[in-house]
């Protein structure tokens, strides 16, 4: 077998593995917690998940009674408009639930705080402020409310 025929059938035949991977977890509201043990710390991080409570000066506007959709997006990110619809329908369906949306670009501080590393990245608060899930791309409108559903 020719070798650069080889190379190229690994090539696609992992890129194809990749592309089912980052499929079948793109957009799942995963614990914090999950999230950050998966990954590993970064180089100069401490272990264990990011830390802290966003409020109102973080986010911008009033946190919602129950849970707060922040939502990380920029300019050029076609999932965070899909995103940007789903928790928008979201918010408005649930009671006591609000959708924060926040351009990572311009927001870098908080983006390296909260250890955002894609966009669109979805974060749930509770109603003090403190993450309890996180989604990393576009997360399903059925899941979202499921999820809030059962801590309900």
């Amino acid at each position: 077998m020719n070798p650069g025929l080889a190379v190229l059938l690994v090539a696609l035949v992992a890129a194809s593995v990749f592309g089912l991977v980052r499929r079948r977890s793109d957009g799942l509201l995963r614990e914090a917690g999950d999230v950050a043990r998966d990954r590993g710390p970064a180089v100069g991080e401490r272990p264990g998940p990011p830390t802290g409570v966003l409020g109102v000066d973080d986010l911008g506007g009033p946190l919602g009674t129950r849970f707060t959709l922040v939502q990380f997006s920029s300019d050029f990110c076609q999932p965070c408009r899909v995103t940007r619809t789903v928790l928008t329908d979201v918010a408005q369906t649930v009671p006591g639930v609000v959708h924060v949306e926040i351009d990572a670009a311009s927001n870098l501080d908080l983006v390296r705080r909260v250890d955002v590393r894609r966009t669109p990245t979805v974060l749930v608060l509770d109603g003090s402020g403190r993450e309890i899930r996180r989604a990393a791309g576009a997360p399903r409108k059925a899941a979202v409310l499921a999820f809030l559903a059962e801590l309900s």
